[in-house]
């Protein structure tokens, strides 16, 4: 196996082609609906027939949404309205169809796909449909510890990239892309502070299980010890992820950088994509805009590296659940997107 370096994306990802965003530009004036007239959908189908370099768009068909699954040693602390160790029931119930995201992206016609890269379980707890990339069982406490060693960062890393490729070669045309953990708005929330350098009580949020008080100070304590530990590896993204991140978001990094190697756009969910996109800005820059955003989490982390990301939300509806569900609501608006720059009639 070749060594993992991280300067290579830089070359190898491009930008959405700008001629092809130019030819639906210009098409879009021509639709038979007055110009502008489909505000923000018309700027997605823009994006997406770039992605595509196809003129016009191509509908949507082949959505997947992509959640990948792993417990935090963090999570030990009671900084999470879940118990430690809880990913595994997350997990089963999302591939039992029991769950928000289950019941979502059924409605919106999207597969599903969980993989587990560090849930705290004997694999054989899980559904036997998971995905397995399991790199350890639950990663560090990153508040005292680091959440990786090196080798099992590069192997999460390696991991995410792979489920890229994979998704990439299976013809999936929009990822939709969440986590399942506990503890991991801890991680996501400690990695964007060091990126943004804010202190940690400007992204402790609630998380999406929603905390008392009582935790939210545990949990803004640890996030400021991670920080600590985070500031003197910035210049590393890899040892960033392995000193704070965990394998889930390590996983999601590289994920994020090998989809837009692939040219495959994704819609990121809330304060745990966003944080493994910000991370992966700083590996590539033009990597950010094979991204849309869709949701607003509540988060402050989310907000942070969402304004440094340049990616303004597509919705707003107060929704915490996490798990890709704010993401999902967003589908449907990016497949409208494609319906209509694709099947509207353009004047004579």
């Amino acid at each position: 196996m070749s060594a993992l370096n991280l300067d290579d994306f830089a070359g190898l990802i491009e930008r959405p082609d700008g001629g092809t965003r130019r030819d639906a530009e210009e098409r879009r004036e021509r639709l038979t609906v007055p110009p502008g007239a489909l505000g923000r959908l018309g700027e997605l189908g823009e994006w997406l027939a770039a992605a595509q370099q196809r003129v016009p768009v191509r509908p949507v068909e082949r959505p997947k949404l992509v959640l990948f699954a792993g417990d935090h040693g963090v999570a030990g602390l009671d900084v999470s309205g879940r118990p430690a160790g809880s990913t595994k029931e997350l997990v089963r119930s999302v591939l039992d169809g029991a769950s928000p995201a289950a019941i979502l992206a059924r409605r919106a016609g999207a597969g599903v796909r969980v993989v587990d890269v560090a849930v705290d379980c004997d694999p054989d707890e899980l559904p036997a449909d998971v995905t397995r990339h399991r790199v350890r069982r639950g990663s560090g406490r990153l508040d005292i510890e680091d959440a990786l060693t090196a080798e099992e960062a590069e192997k999460a890393f390696r991991a995410g990239m792979a489920v890229a490729d994979e998704e990439a070669d299976a013809g999936t045309d929009v990822v939709v892309l969440g986590d399942l953990s506990v503890g991991g708005t801890t991680a996501a929330s400690t990695l964007i502070a060091a990126l943004c350098g804010v202190d940690a009580s400007v992204v402790t949020g609630r998380g999406g299980a929603g905390i008392d008080d009582l935790a939210w100070m545990r949990k803004c304590a640890a996030i400021r010890d991670g920080l600590r530990r985070a500031r003197p590896v910035l210049g590393d993204p890899l040892e960033l992820l392995a000193t704070t991140g965990g394998a889930d978001l390590t996983a999601i990094t590289g994920f994020l950088l090998q989809s837009a190697v692939r040219r495959t756009p994704v819609i990121l969910d809330g304060v745990v994509s966003a944080a493994c996109a910000l991370v992966a800005q700083r590996v590539a820059f033009r990597a950010p805009d094979w991204w849309v955003a869709g949701q607003v989490s509540g988060e402050p982390a989310q907000a942070k590296a969402l304004d440094r990301l340049a990616l303004t939300p597509l919705l707003d509806h107060g929704m915490t659940v996490g798990e890709g569900t704010g993401a999902l609501l967003a589908l449907p608006l990016l497949q409208a997107a494609a319906a209509l720059g694709a099947e509207l009639p353009v004047r004579e």
